[in-house]
């Protein structure tokens, strides 16, 4: 486990798209960014996993505090490893090196999100002592909003 280098991207965006079938090599290039270049110094993480010299998983977490009026707490936002090498304690790794950086900066909760029928991610974190939030996420379709803030079944 190590902090993300520019070298690193090519692997990451490669185990994204291996994993979604999505490449979005505009996306991490932001991300690294973000949570590589400008994270020194930051309460920011973009961690990789290397097995056998190559990079097979990454990271991405940082601290966030008093958003939604919450004490600082630690979020993941992004965890995958390459699925040739799932089962062998990568992700596991990955979000102990995390932990310990959080510990470390005093934050005592780690939260994410993920999508409810993602159960694969689902049954990860609850393996790693994850459970339900008090949290309640809530979202608005823009599309389907007016732009008077009503919905698109409100009377015209």
């Amino acid at each position: 486990m190590r902090a993300v280098r520019r070298a690193d991207l090519d692997p990451v965006i490669a185990i994204d798209a291996t994993v979604t079938g999505i490449e979005k090599r505009t996306y991490w290039q932001r991300v690294y960014r973000r949570y590589g270049i400008a994270a020194r110094g930051e309460q920011r993480w973009f961690l990789v996993a290397e097995m056998d010299g190559r990079v097979v998983g990454f990271l991405i977490g940082e601290v966030r505090d008093w958003e939604f009026g919450s004490p600082p707490c630690g979020w993941v936002f992004a965890i995958d490893v390459d699925p040739q090498v799932r089962q062998s304690g990568v992700a596991s790794q990955l979000m102990a090196a995390l932990s310990t950086s959080l510990r470390r900066a005093g934050v005592r909760m780690l939260r994410t999100l993920l999508a409810r029928d993602n159960t694969l991610i689902l049954s990860f974190f609850r393996s790693q002592g994850m459970m339900a939030a008090p949290l309640i996420p809530l979202e608005l379709d823009l599309q389907e909003a007016l732009p008077n803030g009503s919905g698109a079944g409100a009377a015209r």
